[in-house]
This record gives C-alpha cells, structure tokens and sequence, in this order.
C-alpha cells in the first residue's frame, strides 16, 4: 500500500515540473478552467522564459517564440485559451484606463510601420499605468522574451490598449 502511494506521489510531481535544457527545473502551474488565475503566478512563469530566443510564429519555449505565441502558450497553462494571431486582439476585451491596469493584463500594439494594425503584444509584469513594465517576445534588437518598459518611445507610439482577460 506505501509503494502504491509512492508512485502516485511521484507520478503527480513528475506531472507538474521538468527539466529544462540548463537542468533547471521549472514549474508548470496546474489550475482549473475557470478558476481565478493567481496574476503574481502567472507572471512568474512567464519570467520563467526570460531569453528564450525570438521566432517568427514561434509558440514553444524549446525553439522560441513571436510575441502571440508567448502570449497565448502562458495563459494557456493557465487555462486560458487567446488567440494565436496578434491580430485577432484588435476587437477583443475592453480597453482598460491606464489607471486600471493590473499584472497579468495584456497590452496590445499597432505594427511598428503600419498603425491600422495589431502588431505586437505584451503582458504586464509590473503595474504603473503607461509606466508599467511588460513581458514579451521582442522582435526587435534583443529578439528574445524580455521585460520592457511601456514608457519608452517605441511602445508608446505604437500603444493601442490593454486588456484584461483574466477577469471573465
């Protein structure tokens, strides 16, 4: 009867982290659809991915992402289904007041050429209204998951509105 407890012990904890490449072990969080969604956990596992290189239409962390890819691979592991396209967050959620952001919130972009599209997205790791910080898959000079501060020039032309998905 131990052993069998032991195994189902050991099974469960196998589920719920592996080895990365470094042989750091990461934690997959494990929680019901529709269940509150901890916004602190859900941005420590997306802190998780820092450096994980750049990749057009990319969505696993093992060979990299494009920022919807990142994006929805997080919230997924959290029960939360978004879309695959940066495009498709155009007419989806509310725009929140800067005032009213909150960590786990999703800024949205035009394209950095062309401002009749969505082109690129972020979540938000630190609160500060149009100060906040955000965790994304940049394209851009760093071309890996990094932390960015929407204050700076670049994302503040380009900001189109954030949107909180977790709230529903």
């Amino acid at each position: 009867m131990k052993s069998a407890i032991y195994i189902l012990f050991a099974i469960f904890f196998l589920s719920c982290s592996f080895t990365s490449k470094d042989n750091k072990t990461v934690n997959v969080p494990i929680q019901k659809i529709g269940s509150n969604v901890d916004r602190d956990l859900l941005v420590e596992y997306a802190k998780q991915y820092l450096g994980v290189p750049y990749v057009y239409a990319g969505n696993d962390p093992e060979k990299g992402f494009d920022c919807s890819g990142f994006v929805s691979y997080v919230f997924k592991n959290f029960g939360k289904d978004l879309p695959r396209s940066s495009g498709s967050y155009k007419n989806l959620g509310t725009a929140l007041e800067p005032e009213d952001f909150k960590v786990g919130d999703i800024l949205v972009f035009y394209g950095y050429q062309d401002k009749t599209i969505i082109g690129h997205l972020g979540i938000i790791c630190e609160a500060n209204g149009m100060k906040s910080k955000f965790i994304h898959a940049s394209s851009g000079k760093v071309s890996s998951v990094t932390i960015t501060s929407l204050d700076t020039e670049h994302y503040t032309k380009r900001f189109y509105k954030c949107i909180d998905v977790l709230s529903k």
